[in-house]
């Protein structure tokens, strides 16, 4: 039976329970959106769909159409039809696509068979002829790019055939003219389509043992063809001067890789002579050149190696051809290698430390005895968040090549060829500059050979060239008139100017008289690079320059001196070089955070230019400050500046500083200029004594400016860690203080340090407080040095110490060895019966113990000092001194005269010039020498002016010493008894005989001696001063006694007053006086013979007389703790003489009565 309803069609469901299925107006939403983008998607299918089918139709249409196209080409190259507009096309057309095309290698064969002249027909045509033109550019542009992938295939000879034979010059007269026109047209095509890029690679694609390879003489053709062709005046020559040498001369290795008539080839067609043209400005004047571009990419190692290799192939060809080079093509020459030199990183040329270690320079600052170079840690003040590139990795050839760029040789040589040539000598001067950059090792031995060549007149050609009036250094001018006496810079009358900016010295000016000199005329000529450089040869001239040299000139030279060591310049030339060099260090001291570390930051561009040398701000103010080191320790020894020409503020003084430094209190009146920098200096060093925590960027700044300071106390190293970043944003003062110090007054540099000093007792007293306003180091200093006192004295209770009188050295040496001398020490004498001496310790009998200790440990009978011929100590360089026993002498003795300089006690000892000069970590020099070894200095000064020969002399790098009676050999440098001294290195020689005597035999003594001193004064606070100055900061003024200034600041006590009859008497004995008494009395009363730094008004406390009685046969006595004279009321001014000589002359005790 068959069922009347379909059983298999699903019912209706119906819902009988009344509840409904309508769903939301959400839901609704959501479904039509989720449909509506099923439909966009369907749609981005379908039209995806339709363009893969037409992209697949339109490729399979155009390789058909290529095959025919490709079909048709080669039937129209079987019939010949080479040059036909038609075939020309489809030649585009099939070779744009396809790499190493048979095709395009079948026309250049069939072209060059049947000659290539034909192409210049069918160009030169009229019609079609432009539209010839265009198609054989673009081949020809194929053609090299063929080339450039392979250049060892047959299809790339034939190629090159074309090449060569298309810009060959004609074979016929009547057609040069139109043929000369097309070529270079296409010249300049390929020219601006990367004609010389196409050709190194070339060239790189063959090996380079692959001499004989046939591809390299038409391409070494083909890259000269450009300049035998173009006009020497036209915009595509200078394009191609500069794509040659930013292309082919970056291939490595390029002599090597080409045999030697093809290297001839070359050599003979290299255009040099016109090498002016590399810097020639382009048609744009807001467009960068090619070569532009190539110098400012420093980004990748790839584009430093490029550079590289650029100078090492100029190197190949250029030095045979130096003296057939005109003027503007050397300058170019130099300023190209310059400029190149400039972005190669220092050091990075040296080669293998086996090769750069075989100079004779090596070792120059070390102190070490194993000659091996000592790990050095730089500050930098700052972090560039891109890292420099990488080194590249030199082939041996190259680098063997490049180092005859900094030998004497090469030096000389173009030296010698630029002297006639003056266009060149600007770029010279930044030449040598860049190559001492770039290899640091060959730097003394190249100023060397500059100092002495042409007798110093390559020094006087650098001042009056460029430096003397460039404008840098020009005048800090305040608001107030020089005076008629102040130094001028330009010559000229000293009128009132005004600065435009604190900036000033740092902006190249030609000045008006400048100009009317011919001196530095052309306006690209920056003058920072000479100045840097006389700097520098004037910082190293200055260490093996004897006096009689530096003060010598052309008419004071003896007949027989030769003019290579006398001074290139006059002293009034190196008074006004000195000035603007002064100028110079002080802004960079004082304004280098406006400026930033690197002078590409600096924000002040309009007003400073961008000086264009390879060193940062910091690395110029290294250069300026060294060279001010150098002269200013001349000048401290023997003056040759004019008064005041050292100082940049103006102090205030109304009567200028005597010779030895002194000025009396008195007389100190400080501008507000002045006095703001004091106040300023003292909070700054307020403010960075707050911050005694080194962060983990700082590095204590002792431990880097001065690499022979000692070690240092836990407490002293905190204190002085301060990076050099936090120094030149917090503390400029404190820089000037430490670095140029000469630029502020010494009387006002000795209240500066003893506020120092005073900060440094509040801070002890209370760690974590500090006064909220700096003192002032002029105003009632009694009252500052009674708060001093206080201040101590409150810290705790004071450290009693007891001494014999026959043992003062070994009992202050066992009881005070480890003291905190910083604190109050109390001393109680013991006499020859072992009692304790009459008298309480207020600060006079520490000065009594002091001096009595002195005495002893400077007698050079002990072993630990000698003396020179001027009584001036330094540390005995024997061996026995190096011992740890001697070593522990030497420290405490360094603990004691800082205890003294703490106290301001003045100290009866002279030392030699050489060692101050290490307390300050300046360098020695060869005149320090004569006061030391005078045969060895006399020796040296022989050597130094000998014109004989060398061979005879028997010399080499090493030094014999004797001790015990032994005589030991010691290398001056690694191999040293292997290196002859000759006329070219004997003042290397000189200098590193100077250095081992007078640095490296006393460097453990030294630096033991440091670091007790160190304990007690802080090693900036000393930087401060030169030796000159530090010797009166520790001795006192070396002056006569002032017996006015005396009488006036002397206070009277009991019945004396200043007319007693006693007290008129005794004023003229005293006036009656030899030096010799009047310092002796001085010593009786005060326990120093030497009068204060600044006047007896600043003697703490006055000096004072009070009556001692009426006893006529008493003797004077004295309590030099508070500089009392207890005089009797003698009735007989003899009587007063005999006694009071009796007394002073004794030199007993505190029993004396």
């Amino acid at each position: 039976m068959l069922p009347i309803f379909e059983t298999d069609r699903r019912r209706r469901q119906i819902n009988l329970g009344g509840a409904s299925t309508s769903t939301s107006h959400t839901s609704i939403l959501d479904q039509a959106k989720l449909r509506r983008e099923e439909r966009i998607e369907q749609k981005r299918r379908s039209d995806s769909a339709v363009k893969i089918q037409a992209w697949w139709r339109g490729t399979k249409e155009h390789q058909r159409v290529r095959q025919e196209l490709r079909k048709n080409l080669e039937d129209a190259l079987n019939r010949g039809d080479l040059l036909r507009l038609d075939t020309l096309r489809m030649l585009v057309i099939v070779s744009q696509k396809k790499t190493n095309d048979t095709l395009l290698s079948q026309w250049s064969q069939k072209l060059v068979y049947y000659g290539t002249d034909r192409v210049f027909d069918f160009v030169g045509s009229e019609g079609a002829g432009q539209s010839y033109l265009v198609l054989i550019k673009q081949i020809l542009l194929l053609t090299m790019q063929e080339i450039a992938r392979n250049a060892q295939l047959d299809g790339s000879g034939a190629h090159l055939k074309l090449l060569n034979s298309l810009f060959s010059p004609a074979s016929e007269s009547g057609r040069s003219s139109t043929r000369t026109k097309i070529v270079k047209e296409f010249l300049a095509y390929l020219l601006v389509h990367g004609f010389y890029a196409l050709l190194a690679s070339s060239i790189n694609t063959i090996p380079v043992e692959a001499k004989s390879s046939p591809a390299l003489p038409p391409l070494i053709s083909l890259s000269t063809l450009p300049f035998t062709i173009l006009e020497t005046t036209s915009a595509e020559y200078a394009l191609a001067m500069q794509e040659l040498f930013i292309h082919l001369f970056t291939i490595p290795l390029l002599p090597n890789r080409l045999s030697l008539s093809t290297l001839t080839h070359l050599s003979s067609h290299l255009p040099l002579s016109k090498m002016n043209l590399l810097y020639a400005k382009p048609a744009d004047a807001n467009s960068s050149s090619s070569l532009s571009k190539f110098l400012l990419d420093v980004a990748t190692t790839a584009a430093l190696e490029a550079k590289i290799h650029v100078i090492a192939n100029l190197l190949a060809f250029t030095p045979p051809r130096y003296s057939k080079l005109p003027g503007p093509a050397l300058a170019a020459y130099l300023r190209l290698l310059g400029d190149i030199l400039n972005n190669i990183p220092s050091g990075a040329l040296e080669g293998s430390p086996s090769v750069a270690g075989m100079g004779v320079s090596n070792g120059y600052d070390s102190d070490s005895d194993d000659g091996h170079p000592s790990i050095r840690i730089s500050v930098v003040s700052s972090f560039n968040t891109t890292a420099p590139p990488a080194l590249p990795i030199i082939d041996s050839r190259t680098l063997k090549r490049l180092l005859t760029l900094p030998s004497l040789a090469h030096i000389t040589s173009v030296l010698d060829v630029s002297k006639s040539l003056s266009s060149s000598r600007y770029h010279l001067i930044t030449f040598i500059s860049a190559v001492c950059g770039v290899w640091p090792s060959k730097q003394n031995d190249i100023l060397i050979h500059l100092w002495s060549w042409n007798g110093g007149g390559l020094v006087r050609e650098i001042w009056r060239g460029w430096v003397r009036g460039g404008g840098l250094g020009s005048n800090l001018v305040s608001s107030e008139p020089q005076s008629t006496d102040r130094m001028d810079l330009d010559g000229s009358s000293p009128s009132i100017s005004f600065r435009s900016s604190h900036l000033e010295p740092l902006r190249p000016v030609i000045t008006q008289s400048a100009k009317l000199r011919g001196a530095a005329p052309n306006a690209d000529e920056d003058s920072w690079a000479p100045l840097l450089l006389l700097a520098d040869l004037y910082s190293h001239g200055l260490m093996t320059m004897g006096d009689d040299e530096f003060f010598s000139s052309s008419t004071t030279m003896e007949a027989g001196s030769s003019a290579a060591h006398r001074n290139p310049l006059t002293l009034d030339e190196i008074s006004t070089f000195t000035r603007q060099l002064l100028n110079i260090a002080w802004v960079l001291w004082m304004y280098v955070v406006e400026l930033g570390n690197e002078p590409s930051s600096s924000s002040f561009t309009p007003t400073v230019p961008i000086p264009r040398v390879r060193l940062s701000w910091l690395e110029i103010r290294e250069k300026v400050t060294k060279c001010l080191l150098a002269i200013n320790a001349r000048d401290a020894r023997k003056p040759f500046m004019p008064p005041g020409g050292w100082l940049v503020l103006n102090d205030g003084v109304s009567l200028p500083e005597s010779n030895d430094g002194s000025t009396r209190a008195e007389d100190m009146r400080l501008t507000p200029e002045m006095a703001g920098f004091v106040e300023a200096a003292i909070f700054e060093a307020q403010e960075l004594m707050n911050d005694s925590e080194p962060s983990s960027e700082d590095v204590p700044i002792d431990s880097v400016s001065s690499p022979l300071r000692g070690l240092r106390s836990h407490a002293s190293i905190a204190s002085s860690a301060y990076s050099k970043r936090k120094l030149n944003y917090l503390s400029p003062r404190l820089g000037v203080l430490n670095n140029i110090p000469f630029a502020i007054p010494f009387h006002v540099r000795v209240a500066i340090f003893r506020n120092f000093i005073h900060m440094d007792i509040v801070g002890r007293k209370a760690h974590h407080s500090r006064p909220t306003r700096p003192i002032n180091p002029f105003t009632n200093f009694n009252a500052v040095m009674n708060d001093m006192r206080t201040s101590r004295s409150a810290q705790g209770r004071q450290q009693i110490v007891t001494i014999r009188r026959g043992s003062v050295a070994q009992d202050g040496f066992d009881h005070l060895g480890d003291a905190d001398l910083k604190n109050p020490i109390q001393i109680v004498f013991i006499d020859q019966f072992g009692a304790e001496e009459a008298g309480i310790d207020g600060g006079g009998v520490f000065k009594e113990f002091f001096t009595s200790l002195c005495k002893e440990v400077f007698d050079t009978d002990r072993g630990l000092w000698l003396s020179n011929e001027k009584n001036e100590l330094y540390p005995n360089p024997h061996a026995y001194a190096t011992e740890a026993h001697s070593l522990s002498w030497y420290r405490f003795i360094g603990r004691i005269l800082g205890k003294a300089m703490y106290e301001g006690i003045l100290v009866d000892v002279a030392f030699a010039s050489s060692f101050l000069a290490k307390w300050l970590g300046r360098q020695s020099f060869l005149d320090d020498l004569a006061s030391l070894d005078p045969d060895l200095y006399k020796g040296l000064v022989f050597l130094k002016h000998h014109t004989g020969d060398f061979d005879d002399l028997s010399l080499n790098f090493t030094i014999e010493i004797e001790e015990f009676g032994t005589t030991r050999t010691i290398e001056l440098i690694r191999n040293g008894s292997n290196i002859a001294v000759t006329k070219q290195n004997r003042l290397q020689y000189i200098y590193l005989v100077c250095h081992f005597k007078l640095s490296k035999q006393i460097k453990l003594q030294s630096e033991a001696f440091f670091e007790g001193l160190s304990e007690m004064i802080e090693p900036k606070w000393i930087r401060m001063f030169n030796q000159q100055e530090l010797q009166i900061l520790l001795g006192g003024v070396n002056s006569p006694i002032d017996l006015d200034d005396l009488r006036a600041n002397t206070n009277y006590g009991g019945l004396y007053d200043s007319d007693e009859p006693t007290i008129v008497a005794f004023w003229n004995v005293v006036n009656s006086f030899d030096q010799e008494q009047r310092r002796a009395l001085l010593r009786f009363v005060t326990s120093c013979s030497r009068p204060p730094l600044l006047g007896f008004k600043e003697l703490v406390p006055n000096f004072a007389i009070r009556d001692a009685g009426g006893d006529q046969h008493r003797l004077p006595t004295s309590s030099t703790c508070v500089n009392l004279l207890k005089l009797p009321r003698y009735a007989d001014e003899r009587v007063l003489r005999s006694k009071l000589l009796q007394a002073i002359m004794s030199n007993a005790g505190f029993d004396l009565s």
